[in-house]
């Protein structure tokens, strides 16, 4: 009786002692001292039936899954695995992933005591995962009986608990809003230096344009003030000559007969006479100036409008450009700034500001592309018409176009232009066996032209004689650009899809030079100040610059397009312009390893659209059939041309297809050849 009045309490002990634990568990937890389990202080045999406890986990693990087993099967040769892993093998193999010996999906039964085992090892392990809370909450739930003064001690646990965790919550907020504040201040406080720097450049500047505008104003009024005399003075001497021609008889007897009071009195008339006609010029002459000068200056204003209206339009840009020229000339060593103090104190302008005042004027100086000439380059037996390249001369008398008609055809610009005509038929034209991809003018003999084919051919024309000179064909697949040396004229470097750049010499046939690379060459260009620096563009979308005496590795390599670059042209020798299918052209500081600035507006994505350069403009095409030309300090357009199609009806579908593909800046002037993909050319000039 005892014993059952004994076993009869026991439940209710196990709960008190359950809710206990769950307390102090929990109590021991928040303070971080121990964890809630009756593993905690085990004696060895405790933790070897842990142990224990790991090893079987482990032999309930699938062999294949390797996680513990759901729905496990047994085979015929008495491994289990689950159920979805052994089918999944069968699919693919007759045999046991343990033993190997052959089984199919006939010999697998259910184990149905290892599933229950499964089941309980869930059980009990749930409470091994449970946290804390979990452990007091179940006791609370299970209706264990609690004395007040356990739940004081609980509750006054719980809320200390809460009262540290939000004051260290509150610390850290407040340490990071504190963070973030001296953060803004800092940035602020720089961004407050720049903008102090910033006004104080402008003002100086405004002070130097100034003193500059009026010292034009006066030199301009000393100007006016000497032409007057100078007209006045003019004047004067033919109206005196005049008088004295008409009047020399009366003067002469006048002074016989009465040499005082007659002789003045003549000479009162003389003064009069020559008066009269001189004021009578002079505001002839007055109001002829007044209104040549009022047609200028109504002609001058506008042109100033218009100009101020582009200010206006990339005022953004230009404020960019004004600043980067300016903090950049602030911050150079003090010896730079001592070699320019003579140009300053000469012009009265910082050098910074005399190099932005360069780019405002070029820049507001054009605003629209004006078509002074046009050619049909087609052949109306080829419907192939898509001018691939075209180049200048070295004396810019000539020039020639390639595509895939299969010809070279060399026009004189001269006649092109001063002989409008149907057709302009070329002086000489050139026949190859392969589509053409690329020209290149040799820079010293003038009647030496390279091009380059889709077979991979590079070859070296006569102009004069339309024969070939030199044939290189160590390229394995086609060849899409070639380049004559500026200072070096007989070396020539081509890029292939062979992913090879050769350079050659006109006087050997083999190659000079092989750089292997890992991706396909689309460009290869020349600096134009030495023979031995090549800028590479590839369809890794990088630019490599080589040297050519160590080409093992590029000098640099510029990373920023996100396509393949289709080309590159050098401005000078300290920069490189690229173009690319990412719709972006770019401009690179060779010398100093940085990017300059990066041009959008136009559209390319796929095709080669061209791409050309002077000392300040750059040029490309776009897939939207138009011409593009940006300032090289200006990322936006200042100029673009769309071609129009006589031969094509707006309503073609083919219409909206065409794009242009070939552009060539006639040296460093303002005229520029441009072809499309209809095979049209025209002869384009920049105008205000």
């Amino acid at each position: 009786m005892a014993e059952a009045s004994m076993g009869a309490v026991v439940p209710s002990v196990k709960s008190e002692a359950k809710l206990s634990s769950a307390v102090t568990g929990f109590s021991e937890a928040v303070d971080k001292t121990a964890e809630l389990g009756e593993g905690v202080g085990a004696p060895p045999a405790a933790a070897a039936a842990a142990t224990g406890v790991a090893e079987l986990d482990k032999d309930l693990l699938c062999p294949i899954c390797i996680q513990i087993m759901k729905d496990a099967f047994l085979t015929a040769c008495g491994h289990s695995f689950c159920y979805m892993c052994i089918i999944t093998h069968l699919h693919n193999k007759s045999d046991c992933p343990c033993c190997g010996h052959y089984l199919t999906n006939k010999q697998l039964f259910p184990n149905f005591i290892l599933n229950k085992l499964l089941k309980k090892t869930s059980a009990r392990q749930i409470p091994n995962t449970t946290s804390p809370m979990e452990h007091l909450r179940r006791a609370v739930q299970q209706g264990c009986e609690v004395s007040v003064k356990e739940l004081d001690s609980l509750l006054s646990i719980l809320v200390e608990k809460k009262r540290k965790m939000e004051q260290e919550e509150a610390e850290t907020n407040m340490k990071i809003l504190l963070d973030f504040l001296n953060c803004l201040r800092k940035q602020k406080l720089e961004e407050l230096n720049e903008v102090q720097n910033d006004l104080q450049y402008i003002k100086e500047d405004i002070s130097a344009v100034e003193r500059h505008r009026v010292e034009l104003y006066r030199t301009r009024e000393r100007y006016s003030v000497q032409l007057r005399m100078l007209n006045d003075d003019t004047m004067a001497t033919k109206a005196w000559s005049s008088s004295m021609d008409k009047h020399g008889s009366g003067f002469i007897s006048s002074a016989h007969n009465a040499q005082g009071r007659m002789g003045s009195g003549n000479f009162q008339d003389k003064k009069a006479d020559v008066k009269a006609p001189l004021s009578s010029q002079g505001l002839q002459r007055k109001d002829a100036f007044s209104g040549s000068d009022l047609q200028n200056v109504v002609t001058h204003s506008g042109l100033a409008v218009a100009r101020k209206r582009r200010v206006h339009a990339q005022f953004n840009d230009l404020q960019e450009c004004y600043l980067q020229k300016r903090r950049f000339r602030g911050s150079q060593p003090h010896k730079q700034e001592k070699q320019d103090t003579n140009a300053t104190s000469r012009e009265g302008y910082h050098a910074g500001l005399e190099d932005f005042q360069s780019v405002l004027t070029t820049f507001t100086r054009y605003s629209r592309l004006r078509v002074i000439a046009e050619l049909r380059h087609g052949d109306l037996f080829h419907s192939a018409n898509i001018v691939s390249s075209i180049e200048f001369d070295r004396d810019d008398e000539l020039f020639a176009t390639a595509g895939v008609s299969r010809r070279i055809k060399v026009f004189e610009f001269s006649s092109v232009v001063n002989e409008p005509a149907d057709v302009h038929c070329p002086i000489v034209e050139i026949s190859t066996r392969s589509k053409l991809s690329c020209l290149s003018w040799n820079k010293y003999t003038k009647n030496h032209i390279a091009s380059s084919d889709y077979e991979g051919i590079v070859t070296v024309w006569d102009v004069n004689t339309r024969q070939s000179v030199m044939e290189y064909e160590e390229h394995e697949k086609r060849a899409w650009s070639v380049d004559f040396s500026r200072t070096e004229p007989s070396m020539l470097v081509s890029g292939s899809d062979d992913c090879k750049v050769k350079v050659w010499c006109t006087k050997q046939e083999a190659s000079v030079l092989n750089i292997d690379m890992k991706a396909n060459i689309c460009c290869v260009k020349y600096n134009p100040g030495s023979s031995i620096y090549v800028a590479v563009g590839s369809a890794d979308h990088h630019i490599h610059y080589y040297d050519l005496r160590n080409y093992d590795h590029p000098l640099h390599v510029f990373d920023g397009h996100r396509k393949t670059v289709s080309y590159v042209k050098f401005l000078s020798d300290n920069e490189l312009a690229s173009a690319s299918t990412d719709s972006t052209l770019r401009l690179w500081d060779v010398k100093e390893n940085l990017p300059v600035c990066t041009f959008r507006g136009h559209t390319n994505e796929k095709n080669f659209v061209g791409l050309t350069v002077n000392s300040e403009y750059i040029a490309c095409g776009s897939e939207t059939n138009e011409v593009f030309v940006y300032h090289k300090a200006i990322s936006k357009p200042a100029a673009r041309h769309r071609f129009g199609s006589s031969e094509v009806d707006d309503t073609d579908d083919d219409a909206g297809s065409y794009f242009i593909s070939a552009v060539c800046w006639k040296n460093d002037s303002s005229t520029m050849l441009t072809a499309n993909s209809q095979g049209t050319i025209k002869v384009l000039v920049l105008a205000a």
